[in-house]
């Protein structure tokens, strides 16, 4: 089995390949930072609660946007599953070629849903991850990543409106019953919600229209993700794995 990690800015996810069958999923938040024997205590844990033993992984990769956690996690896997994690970044078989100017500041975890989208749906893509950032990566026909767009995410601008605004509560995310609201909650759910679709819709647009590629194939992740992709025509397939099928995929293209 294989045990994939990606560490976003606000939460560790973990999942579980039996070959490509993605057997279970499970989270942990990142704000609060671990030692090595409390992330590899976790992990065990998390593994025996759904009747997985240590000995079961033979494999572990890693793809990570928070560089203070790398150590004590690695550090983890090490010690408790007697694995050396494959860590995404410079230097290992992903498929994709970066043709960005600066190719070191793409995020790993943007390379692996490129991954994704291109090996699992093809190419031209364009690929949403609505995370703490909402960003947009377009990959070309070869499989190569030639642009990416990079806004607030949905959670990050509703955080800054109770954060910032004394009188506006914390809210739920999610879609109102109309556009037309008339109290404080649903009104920001408004906001929130058709502001992102409309955010959505302009950016796949003009970015589809300023490539020139025909047939892009616009995928979707993320935790919210799901949410706008209910909303909008402008996005194809919504896969909330996205991201832990590009991983098992790198790791495989290691072999």
């Amino acid at each position: 089995m294989l045990l994939t990690i990606d560490v976003g800015n606000t939460n560790f996810t973990f999942g579980i390949f039996d070959g490509k069958n993605l057997l279970t999923t499970f989270r942990m938040t990142t704000k609060q930072l671990r030692t090595s024997d409390e992330y590899g205590i976790s992990i065990i844990d998390m593994l025996e609660r759904n009747q997985i033993s240590k000995s079961d992984v033979q494999g572990v990769i890693i793809s990570s946007v928070v560089p203070n956690v790398m150590h004590s996690l690695t550090s983890a896997v090490i010690k408790y599953l007697d694995i050396t994690p494959t860590i995404v970044g410079p230097g290992i078989k992903t498929g994709i070629r970066v043709m960005t100017e600066n190719p070191k500041q793409i995020g790993a975890d943007r390379i692996v849903d490129a991954v994704a989208a291109y090996d699992l749906y093809g190419g031209p893509a364009l690929v949403l991850d609505f995370g703490t950032a909402t960003t947009y990566d377009l990959v070309d026909g070869k499989g190569a990543f030639v642009a990416g767009v990079t806004a607030p995410g949905i959670r990050t601008s509703a955080q800054a409106l109770w954060n910032e605004a004394a009188k506006l509560p914390e809210i739920e995310i999610k879609k109102p019953s109309s556009i037309l609201a008339q109290e404080t909650i649903s009104s920001m759910q408004a906001g929130l919600v058709y502001g992102q679709i409309g955010q959505t819709e302009y950016i796949v647009k003009h970015m589809i229209k300023e490539s020139g590629y025909e047939k892009v194939k616009v995928v979707a992740t993320g935790g919210l993700g799901r949410i706008i992709a209910n909303e909008t025509d402008c996005i194809d397939i919504y896969d909330p794995i996205l991201t832990l099928s590009g991983l098992r995929l790198i790791f495989e293209k290691q072999k």
